[in-house]
C-alpha cells in the first residue's frame, strides 16, 4: 500500500462518520415530533450500518454507509388527552429518540472523523517529506 491509498482511506471514514452525523441531527431534530391524528406513529430513530469495501484493483480496504435503517424498539406514551393524536385513553405515542444515546453517538463519529482527519494529515505530510527527499 502506498501513502496516497491512506489518504482515500480516511476520506472514506470521513465521509461515513459525517453521514452519520447527519442522522444523529436528524434524530435529535425529530425527537419531539408525534403523529398527528389518533394512533399514529411519531418519529421513529434513525439508525446508520457501514460496511467494508475493499477495492478489487488495489485490494484497499476502505468504509462505506451499508443501510440507514429504523431503529425498531417500541414507542413510550405520554398522558395528554388535549393532544390531536391521542388515543381514546389519552395517551399519546412519543418518538423512541433518546438524546442522551444520540449525543453519545454524535460524540464517537466526532472522534471517529478526527481520527481520520489526523491520520489523512499525517499522510499527506509523509508524501510531501518523501517528495521532498526526491528533489
Amino acid at each position: 500500500m502506498n501513502l496516497s491509498n491512506t489518504i482515500g482511506i480516511s476520506a472514506s471514514g470521513m465521509n461515513a462518520q459525517a453521514q452519520r452525523l447527519r442522522v444523529v441531527a436528524e434524530n435529535l431534530a425529530n425527537q419531539d415530533t408525534t403523529g398527528s391524528t389518533p394512533g399514529a406513529d411519531p418519529y421513529r430513530r434513525k439508525t446508520i450500518t457501514f460496511s467494508e469495501h475493499i477495492d478489487d484493483d488495489t485490494g484497499v480496504s476502505s468504509v462505506d454507509v451499508h443501510d440507514i435503517g429504523q431503529d425498531m424498539s417500541d414507542f413510550q406514551t405520554k398522558y395528554d388527552p388535549s393532544h390531536p393524536a391521542a388515543d381514546a385513553k389519552g395517551y399519546v405515542k412519543i418518538s423512541n429518540v433518546d438524546s442522551m444515546v444520540e449525543m453519545m453517538d454524535m460524540r464517537e463519529a466526532e472522534r471517529s472523523y478526527e481520527a481520520n482527519l489526523n491520520t489523512m494529515q499525517s499522510s499527506r505530510t509523509m508524501l510531501s517529506r518523501t517528495l521532498d527527499l526526491l528533489k
